[in-house]
């Protein structure tokens, strides 16, 4: 590595480089790809700036990678993948992460040595300080196309202006802000005020909302096993419009609860932390179950775990109903981009139909399984109305047993007979909840 600066920054930029290339051009989940990369890291600072680079370069992708392209006369060949990735690493972190300019420029030179494409380096430092001295001008020049200007995909743009008109700028701007972590206290082994306090006494700044009585909001991203109480199962990490979604349940002790598709466990977790209730964590995809039955065990919690499809029960139902039934559905994740911005890159507008006709189709199995006076929750992580609104009016009519009950605004906006939380209102994700009672 001979000619390589001794820049720290430099091996990190190239890892952000390898991984974000994959995530963009291979699909792999950006999730996923840090979680395997930053477990080989022992230094809390390289996965700090790893996650910090990553995450911003994948939100800002479709507006740097327009840059990009007017600064080259033609495109990188595919085996310079990494390089492309690299420079929109380098736009990202001077611009929306502003780091020091020189300093970025030198360590991504470096990052293209180590990358094992050192004829590529002079490319990355003319592109990077052509990028200093035009930015204003090239910046004005891909804004003017919505796509670049909000880094969303034109699908997704034209989708989000159709359901929510008024709201559209407003939600494109939520969608570019990192999420805040909140964590979801454990109440049978711990009180929200006494984590608090331990957290406190720790140097870790935490707040809890009035709206959510088992959040507790950080102000800082950290690695949350590291902090007081997670060995313990005192806490899980849960976005608070997530958290809204079990006490919509009126659970009570001894009933008999499905989670129709469960993994990794969250609302699991929550529902066997508010009641003592007889709960079947159901999830199709057997390779996530494992995770389910660790964060229960950590948790201290006990549940039924099955694989099985929620859409064919006479693989796995016993044939006694439940009392309650929480389907959070699969969906398009449109309302946690701020989240999980690889969403803007994977996800394309042919996969909402599909998405619609699978919730319709969990929807119809699931309601046989209910009891007489029971209650499913739908829920999901979606803002597009294709996905919620419309799926709930359509199962309506095809059920005369079922009637909507009524929601509480706090919930968010009408949206049908349900409620829609837009993304970054009161802090949390974009989430749909229709509560459906059968009669008796």
């Amino acid at each position: 590595m001979s000619g390589v600066h001794d820049n720290s920054g430099a091996a990190v930029r190239a890892d952000a480089a390898r991984l974000l290339a994959r995530v963009v051009f291979d699909g792999i989940s950006l999730r996923s790809g840090f979680d395997a990369r930053a477990a080989r890291s022992s230094d809390p600072r390289d996965r700090a700036l790893l996650s910090a680079t990553l995450f911003s370069a994948s939100r800002w992708w479709l507006r740097f990678d327009a840059v990009l392209g007017r600064l080259l006369e033609r495109s990188l060949p595919a085996k310079a993948r990494q390089i492309h990735a690299l420079l929109v690493i380098g736009f990202v972190q001077i611009e929306m992460m502003g780091m020091p300019e020189y300093a970025v420029v030198a360590a991504c030179v470096d990052a293209a040595r180590l990358l094992g494409q050192p004829r590529h380096a002079g490319l990355v430092n003319a592109v990077l300080r052509r990028f200093l001295r035009e930015r204003q001008a090239l910046l004005a020049d891909v804004d003017r196309d919505p796509v670049s200007l909000h880094a969303h995909p034109r699908w997704l743009i034209e989708r989000i202006r159709a359901d929510w008109p008024r709201d559209a700028e407003a939600i494109f701007a939520a969608n570019n802000c990192e999420a805040p972590l909140t964590l979801r206290v454990n109440r049978r082994r711990c009180q929200r005020d006494e984590l608090l306090a331990r957290f406190a006494s720790s140097g870790v700044a935490a707040e809890a909302p009035v709206h959510l009585p088992d959040a507790l909001v950080l102000a800082e991203s950290t690695d949350v096993s590291r902090l007081p109480g997670f060995a313990e199962g005192h806490f899980s990490v849960q976005d608070g419009a997530a958290q809204q979604v079990v006490p919509l349940l009126d659970l009570h002790t001894g009933m008999r609860v499905l989670d129709a598709c469960a993994a990794p466990g969250g609302k699991s977790a929550h529902l066997l932390e508010s009641a003592d209730v007889a709960l079947t964590a159901l999830d199709v995809d057997a390779a996530r179950l494992p995770r389910t039955r660790e964060n229960l065990q950590r948790l201290g919690l006990t549940a039924t775990v099955v694989e099985g499809d929620a859409a064919r029960p006479e693989g796995w139902w016993d044939g006694q109903p439940f009392d309650r039934i929480l389907l959070d559905a699969p969906c398009s994740a449109s309302g946690i981009i701020r989240r999980q911005p690889d969403i803007k890159l994977h996800r394309r507008a042919a996969d909402i139909a599909p998405l619609a006709a699978i919730q319709a189709r969990l929807g119809t199995a699931l309601w046989p399984m209910l009891a007489r006076g029971g209650k499913l929750l739908y829920a999901t992580c979606s803002i597009l109305r294709a996905e919620n609104e419309a799926t709930i009016s359509g199962f309506l009519d095809r059920h005369e047993d079922a009637r909507a009950l009524p929601l509480h605004e706090r919930l968010g906006r009408a949206a049908g007979v349900g409620r829609q939380n837009l993304p970054g209102n009161k802090g949390m994700d974009g989430f749909y909840y229709a509560l459906l009672e059968k009669a008796r």
